[in-house]
C-alpha cells in the first residue's frame, strides 16, 4: 500500500471525527491490544465510555440504546486480493448487482472511486446507528442517515476536508486531490483500507514458517493439531486455502443472545444470519467463515462472542447441538447494561426458535479426546504471527481533529 495512504488511514482509523457524536472511533472496537477487536462479546458502541472489557454503557441521554448485535471481528488479512465478501453475513461482497462493482446495504448509492472491497466496507460502521453515527435528532450524520445511507458521506467528508492538517496529508497522499473541495467519502474510504492493510497483514507465523519449509516452526503438539485439523477433525473444510477459509457460509448452532440481527420485517430478536441478506431459507443461522490468522488474539469467539476459549469454539464446531445445549449465559463477556438486560437472552425462552436453529445444525459431530483438542488449540496458537501485536505504524499518539485518541489504560 501506498505509504502516505497508509499513514493518512492510521490517523482516520484513531480519530473520532469520523462518527456522528465524535465520541467513538474505529479502534474503539477494533483495537490493536485487543486482537484488532474489542474483548467483548457484543459491543458497547455510541454512546459508549472507555475501552475493551472495561468499556461501560454510558449514562443519561448519552447511554446506549442496545447492544451491538454482533462481535466485533479481527481486521487480519482483509486486503488480500482473494476475499470476495466481508461481514459476518456477507451483505458486503464483489458483485455487479448495482453496476458499481459491489453489493452493499447502499446498492446503487454506494459512492464512485473505491479501491478495494475492504474500503466499500469501511463505509458502513459510519453509518450503523448504534456503532458510530448516533441516534436521529443527536447530530446531522445520524439525521443523514435516517433519511436516506448516503446522505450522511458528504457531512463526515466536510469534517475531515475542513481540517487544514488532513487537507494537507490527502493532497499528499492522493494526485487527484489538490485542495479541501476535491476529499471524497472514498479517499477516505479508501485510506482507512490503505492502513489496515498495511497495519494487519499477518504472514508471519510459525505455521507459515513450517510451509515455507521450516520443519522445526512447529512443536510436535502443534503438528499433531494440524494433522488433525486437516484431517480427521475436518476443520479444513471449511477453513481451507490459503486465507484458512472458504468465503461461505455455514450453520454452527452458536448459542444465540442479544438483540439479533434479522431482516428488516421481522420483529423477533434473533439472528437469522446470512438469511437476513440473501432472503433464502436455506442461509438461516448461517455465517461466514473467518480466516483463522492471529486467532488466538481475538477472543471471544463466534459471531457473537458465546465463547471465551479457542477450546470453547473448538468443541462447539465438533458437536454443535450439545454445544448449544450445554452453554451458559456466564460464557457471554457482556458489560452490565441493565436497562437492556430484560433481552440480553431472551430467545432462549422462544422454544419454535431455539428448535428451528437446532434443527438447521448439519454438521456430524465428532469425536475427540481431550488430548485431541487440546492439539488443535496448540496449533491454532500458532497461526499468530511474529509481529501481529506490534503493528507497524502503530496507535498515534494525536490525530488532526484534537479528538482523544483510544489507548489502554494501565490497571
Amino acid at each position: 500500500m501506498d505509504p502516505a495512504q497508509a499513514k493518512l488511514g492510521q490517523l482516520l482509523f484513531y480519530d473520532r471525527i469520523l462518527s456522528g457524536n465524535r465520541n467513538i472511533a474505529c479502534s474503539t472496537c477494533h483495537h490493536p491490544d485487543l486482537g484488532t477487536g474489542d474483548g467483548l462479546s457484543l459491543g458497547i458502541g455510541e454512546g459508549g465510555v472507555g475501552l475493551g472489557p472495561d468499556r461501560t454503557a454510558g449514562s443519561g441521554d448519552d447511554r446506549i440504546r442496545k447492544r451491538i448485535p454482533r462481535n466485533a471481528p479481527g481486521l487480519w488479512n482483509l486486503g488480500a486480493r482473494d476475499i470476495t465478501v466481508l461481514f459476518h453475513d456477507g451483505r458486503v461482497s464483489v458483485a455487479d448487482t448495482f453496476e458499481n462493482g459491489f453489493n452493499t446495504p447502499a446498492e446503487e448509492r454506494l459512492p464512485d472511486g473505491l479501491d478495494t472491497l475492504l474500503a466499500a466496507q469501511a463505509l458502513f460502521p459510519m453509518t450503523a446507528q448504534f456503532e458510530m453515527a448516533g441516534n436521529p435528532k443527536e447530530n446531522e450524520v445520524a439525521g443523514a442517515v435516517h433519511d436516506r445511507i448516503d446522505n450522511a458521506w458528504p457531512i463526515l467528508s466536510d469534517r475531515v476536508r475542513f481540517v487544514p492538517a488532513y487537507a494537507e496529508l490527502f493532497a499528499g497522499a492522493f494526485p487527484h486531490v489538490e485542495s479541501a473541495p476535491d476529499i471524497t467519502i472514498s479517499d477516505i474510504a479508501n485510506a482507512l483500507s490503505a492502513f489496515i492493510i498495511s497495519e494487519w497483514t499477518s504472514f508471519d507465523s510459525p505455521f507459515d514458517a513450517y510451509l515455507a519449509g521450516d520443519a522445526s516452526a512447529l512443536s510436535s503438539a502443534q503438528v499433531a493439531g494440524m494433522k488433525l485439523f486437516y484431517g480427521r477433525a475436518g476443520c479444513a473444510v471449511c477453513h481451507s486455502g490459503p486465507l484458512m477459509t472458504d468465503q461461505s457460509f455455514h450453520v454452527l448452532g452458536v448459542p444465540p443472545f442479544g438483540p439479533g440481527r434479522t431482516r428488516p420485517f421481522d420483529p423477533m430478536v434473533r439472528d437469522v444470519g446470512r438469511m437476513g441478506e440473501s432472503d433464502r431459507l436455506e442461509d438461516a443461522y448461517a455465517f461466514r467463515t473467518p480466516m483463522l490468522r492471529n486467532v488466538a488474539l481475538t477472543a471471544p469467539y463466534g459471531h457473537n462472542g458465546a465463547y471465551p476459549t479457542l477450546e470453547g469454539i473448538v468443541r462447539q464446531h465438533l458437536d454443535p447441538v450439545r454445544g448449544l445445549d450445554t452453554w451458559t449465559p456466564e460464557r457471554a463477556a457482556l458489560p452490565d447494561v441493565p436497562w437492556v438486560a430484560g433481552t440480553d437472552f431472551i430467545v432462549w425462552r422462544d422454544a419454535r426458535e431455539m428448535a428451528r436453529l437446532r434443527a438447521a445444525v448439519t454438521l456430524e459431530p465428532k469425536v475427540l479426546g481431550d488430548e485431541e483438542v487440546a492439539a488443535i488449540v496448540a496449533f491454532l496458537e500458532a497461526l499468530t504471527g511474529a509481529t501481529a501485536q506490534a503493528g507497524r505504524l502503530g496507535v498515534p499518539a494525536s490525530v488532526p481533529s484534537g479528538l482523544p485518541v483510544d489507548v489502554i489504560r494501565d490497571p
